[in-house]
């Protein structure tokens, strides 16, 4: 219980001198319990009064949006958790927030026969109807999330996590993209600076008010999770301070097509935007039908052409890079080199785009897969700088950072820019020697003429590069390298083909030779880069056209970034296949893909340009 100060001289009776001297006498023992943020060297460090679990308050809420996502007559309700040192309840103490938002926190559903599209099929064919698993939900109240709470609120923030539409116990419907899954989080943020309602029950009136933050929010996460601090950021909310997506899916056109090419992300054969729909659909069961009708069998039916695998308004308006006119939350950027799930290319579209619009931002790169955060330490710098107004210099911080093959990701090389400033386009030209292995060059040689391949799905493309002889792939292998090259930056391909048939895949893979089958072995060992794309596209990503059999197409397009140094004793090795079995369409086996060689060339980024190449190539 608390006393005012008329209070405390009527419960004791005590002379007016006294009273003072006992008041005095307080006031620095008071000082001394109030916890505060503590900073060291431009980081918030762990504050022990902060620290104890069992005295931290959580309590979740409901927050009101303007959307009715859900088509239910009223305005979608989304459901959020927090957990804040009780000295935001007792002490008056405010903090910074860092919110987290995912669709996954309340289950997924099951990998049922049937849930992906089937692949085996020809090339603008409509496949047949899959599967529609439902989510078993797991609800439980208060709780969402324990993400992030040790790592943060013992460093003096408050965490809180919400479930995107049509998940968990927040109402309205997944759309994957769409412009909900945008205004959810603004919503939330528009509460946690007290400029919208929250309420203690997902239908009642009784009002909850963030009284215990500052207005300064940041958000993370990963794949997804990572995906929505962009969503958010890109509606330009007030106090929206600064956000760190991890391997965020920023189009989801880049993700479930490529260059015009129907093309799955990496481990996931067969998956669209729809089977995702069913995958996180885990709101509530009286509503997932109606949901489903609009939605999913609607608007993502009609949208998504997985028949030709064309640009169109559908997949125009899931792609973020669009909508970043009113972004200026700081943003710190983290993705692998080697994430085939999430490929290398979503989060440098955004970092790119931010720089020019002049948003701070920097940009953390490594070796390996899907996920990983920046080292902690650059983390901690980002939101102190941003949600607690510490100026630690982390302006004046590299603006890319880069994890080298054969370092750990805590001690990431600083650069400059990305690509490395000191890089330049080598281009390298091939010479024949199919079906056995070709040459790559950096001189054209004259009369080469053309080599087919013949498409077959059944061969995988570590077992085409590995191959001496085979008519499935075109090989073009460069000099043994005699000192690392250094590449950095986006390899483009042009390429001029004539199929066999109206459709075609077109696969190409950057690979570094000799392959090491090992199962041990290092994920920057054997793919350099690789990109896919649709022959049909070859003039409009918009619009495809059916290829004329025999004749001769021209068309461009780049692989995924990459900085790389390959060491010297390899190759780089140029393949160029069709069906790729694990990202593609499977159409029967047959179709013959003829290359013009003389006008196919790679522009390669080599650190050093074409002095640097020539001497790995050259020395003696």
């Amino acid at each position: 219980m608390t006393y005012s100060k008329s209070n405390l001289l009527e419960k004791i009776n005590l002379r007016p001198t006294l009273i003072l001297l006992v008041v005095f006498l307080s006031i620095p023992a008071l000082a001394q319990q109030n916890a505060v943020p503590v900073f060291e060297n431009g980081e918030a460090q762990e504050v022990a009064a902060f620290k104890d679990e069992s005295k931290w308050i959580r309590h979740d809420l409901w927050v009101e949006t303007d959307f009715d996502s859900d088509a239910d007559g009223k305005m979608d309700r989304m459901h959020v958790d927090v957990t804040r040192p009780y000295q935001t309840e007792y002490e008056g103490l405010k903090l910074p927030v860092i919110y987290v938002s995912s669709p996954y926190f309340t289950g997924v559903a099951p990998d049922v026969p049937g849930l992906f599209w089937e692949v085996r099929h020809e090339l603008g064919k409509p496949p047949k109807d899959r599967a529609h698993p439902e989510v078993k939900t797991m609800y439980k109240r208060p709780f969402i999330s324990d993400s992030h709470i040790r790592e943060w609120v013992p460093r003096g923030y408050i965490v809180v996590h919400s479930s995107s539409p049509g998940t968990g116990l927040s109402q309205g419907s997944p759309t994957v993209g769409g412009q909900n899954e945008s205004l959810a989080p603004k919503a939330v943020i528009d509460w946690l600076c007290g400029r919208r309602k929250g309420f203690t029950t997902i239908d009642g009136n009784e009002k909850v008010e963030a009284f215990w933050s500052t207005g300064k929010v940041g958000m993370t996460g990963t794949s997804y999770n990572g995906t929505i601090p962009l969503a958010a950021a890109t509606t330009g909310v007030e106090g929206l301070e600064a956000i760190i997506p991890i391997a965020p899916n920023t189009s989801y056109y880049h993700y479930y097509r490529s260059n015009g090419l129907v093309r799955s992300p990496g481990g996931y054969l067969g998956e669209d935007i729809d089977v995702l729909y069913d995958f996180i659909h885990s709101g509530d069961t009286a509503m997932r039908a109606s949901n489903n009708a609009r939605i999913r069998d609607k608007e993502m039916k009609d949208g998504m052409d997985r028949e030709s695998g064309d640009l169109n308004d559908f997949w125009y308006g899931r792609d973020y890079l669009y909508q970043m006119e009113p972004m200026k939350a700081a943003l710190l950027m983290s993705h692998g080199f080697n994430d085939w799930n999430v490929m290398p290319e979503h989060s440098y579209r955004i970092y790119k785009k931010a720089v020019e619009m002049g948003i701070p931002s920097q940009l953390y790169y490594h070796q390996d897969g899907h996920g990983g955060p920046p080292p902690f330490s650059m983390m901690n710098r980002w939101f102190t700088r941003y949600l607690h107004g510490i100026e630690n210099g982390v302006e004046k911080d590299a603006k890319v950072w880069i994890v080298r093959e054969n370092d750990s990701h805590d001690k990431p090389t600083p650069y400059t820019a990305y690509p490395n400033p000191n890089a330049f386009t080598v281009p390298l030209f091939l010479k024949g020697n199919a079906p056995g292995i070709g040459e790559l060059n950096l001189e054209k040689t004259d009369n080469q003429g053309t080599e087919t391949l013949v498409d077959n799905f059944s061969y995988d493309g570590a077992s085409l590069a590995q191959a001496e002889i085979t008519n499935h792939r075109l090989l073009f292998v460069s000099p043994e390298l005699k000192e690392d090259l250094h590449l950095s930056g986006t390899p483009d391909i042009t390429i001029k083909l004539a199929s066999s048939k109206p459709a075609a895949n077109i696969s190409v893979w950057l690979v570094s030779l000799p392959w090491n089958p090992a199962k041990n072995a290092k994920i920057t060992n054997n793919i350099i880069t690789r990109g896919w794309a649709d022959p049909q596209n070859h003039s409009s990503l918009r619009k495809g056209k059916p290829l004329k059999p025999g004749k001769f197409y021209t068309f461009s397009f780049p692989l995924q970034p990459d900085d790389q140094v390959i060491p010297k004793g390899q190759k780089i090795g140029l393949m160029i296949f069709s069906s790729d079995k694990e990202f593609t369409i499977w159409p029967d086996p047959g179709t013959a893909l003829t290359i013009d060689l003389e006008k196919t060339t790679l522009e390669l980024p080599v650190v050093g340009g074409k002095e640097a190449i020539i001497q790995s190539f050259t020395k003696p």
